[in-house]
């Protein structure tokens, strides 16, 4: 089995895949309950393997950057999305990589599988049964704002209520952030580039540009990349970058390769909302990064075998690209 460490630029900071897997996660539980004939492969090793030896065991995507700062000795621990399966994270991966708390956290869209875990942000926070804590910054847009305080409107409320007793709540201090690649933040230390991408062509959902001496863009729900954030991180435009992390939820468009969705999807019917394998590949062949890695996946993906033709690919095109797995620790330089 491959090891889950690999050798980039050597220092103290580092990328932690926290998960790879799309909103319904790795196994489908579909796939458990109401098994086809044969039964999917991909999902019956979750009965058989257990989870921290099988890279077909995805939670949703997230990632946590441990940036460790030379001038001051120290790590900060930042955070990208809250999802579904947060919880479980932390269980697995927190203890695995000696990761103690979260500094700041960034959201690329409000959507379930980024967001749902923010109630257990208190889980990683210092313990204080009145909420006498410092909150952490978190950084998101005014949509996914609006969104948050009516999903969880005891996160965001700064003031009890006349009778209202004190409850612990995780403490969380709210930045909006501007959907422009011109407009960059910073978080615990490292500036981000907000890349507006189309995760279908109603909706707006961020990556993130960051690193100086390691250049990493972070593209986690996408089905169309605009012009001007392709700018912002292609070869050709604005210098090649080290790592792309893009997102491949299905092989082929939306979860079936029919033959009448693609002629809906054709006829403008149907809009696609996420990235397709050749979707990526084209993409990663364009942006011409010095390394690719993959996120996202659904069910269709077996770790192994896909890692086996992305290896081919990578060999023909000159770009190594793989598929990420849920606890992978990437040592970068980012400063």
């Amino acid at each position: 089995m491959e090891s889950q460490n690999s050798n980039i630029c050597n220092n103290g900071s580092a990328l932690i895949f926290l998960g790879t897997g799309c909103s319904s996660a790795v196994p489908n539980v579909r796939c458990l309950l109401q098994p086809s004939d044969p039964p999917c492969s991909v999902c019956s090793q979750a009965l058989s393997v257990p989870p921290n030896q099988n890279p077909n065991y995805r939670c949703n995507t997230s990632l946590v950057i441990d940036h460790y700062s030379e001038s001051d000795n120290a790590h900060s621990y930042i955070l990208i999305d809250v999802g579904k399966t947060f919880r479980e994270q932390v269980l697995r991966w927190f203890t695995l990589h000696n990761i103690p708390r979260i500094d700041s956290i960034i959201l690329t869209h409000e959507h379930a599988d980024a967001v749902l875990g923010l109630d257990d942000i208190r889980a990683v926070q210092p313990y204080s049964p009145i909420n006498d804590i410092d909150p952490t910054p978190i950084y998101l847009s005014h949509h996914a704002m609006n969104s948050i305080a009516e999903k969880f409107p005891y996160l965001v409320q700064k003031q009890l209520k006349p009778g209202q007793e004190i409850r612990r709540v995780a403490q969380l201090d709210w930045h909006i952030i501007e959907e422009d690649h011109q407009r960059p933040f910073v978080a615990s230390g490292i500036q981000f580039v907000p890349l507006p991408v189309m995760h279908g062509e109603d909706y707006i959902s961020l990556g993130f540009l960051f690193g100086e001496k390691c250049r990493v863009a972070y593209i986690s729900d996408v089905s169309r990349i605009p012009s001007s954030t392709e700018h912002v991180i292609s070869k050709a435009s604005a210098g090649q970058l080290d790592i792309l992390i893009l997102d491949t939820l299905y092989k082929e468009f939306m979860s079936y390769n029919h033959q009448s969705f693609y002629l809906l999807y054709r006829m403008g019917l149907i809009i696609h909302t996420f990235a397709s394998l050749r979707f990526t590949l084209e993409t990663v062949k364009r942006l011409c990064p010095k390394r690719a890695l993959l996120i996202g996946m659904t069910h269709e993906f077996d770790h192994y075998k896909d890692n086996d033709f992305l290896t081919e690919w990578s060999q023909r095109e000159g770009i190594p690209v793989q598929l990420a797995r849920d606890g992978q620790r990437i040592p970068v330089e980012l400063s």
